[in-house]
């Protein structure tokens, strides 16, 4: 049975399915309920919308990591390495760059 915030969420995004934010937010909350594939699809969505939302690809590639598909989790994050460097977030940069390191 869905959540309240995953229902607020979904609604946000009937309104608006450009609302990077709600995007976001409805992914984590499917990661949260272990909808991992749901997750994806969300995480899919955000980052084709707003490839410079960074945080989508650390917590995708943690989602594909642990649906077993690392060699997707693994182009994900080198994906967000690049987002990283083209907005100077050097913090994400690093979590991203451990991430990689793990796998």
């Amino acid at each position: 049975m869905p959540s309240k915030r995953e229902e607020a969420l979904k609604s946000m995004l009937e309104q608006d399915p450009s609302n990077s934010f709600a995007r976001y937010g409805l992914a984590m909350e499917y990661v949260n309920s272990t909808q991992l594939e749901a997750a994806m699809t969300e995480f899919t969505a955000l980052l084709a919308h707003t490839p410079d939302y960074v945080a989508g690809y650390f917590h995708g590639g943690q989602t594909l990591e642990k649906l077993g598909r690392k060699p997707e989790a693994r182009e994900l994050y080198e994906r967000g390495l690049t987002a990283c460097e083209r907005v100077g977030d050097g913090h994400s940069a690093s979590e991203i760059r451990a991430a990689l390191d793990m796998l």
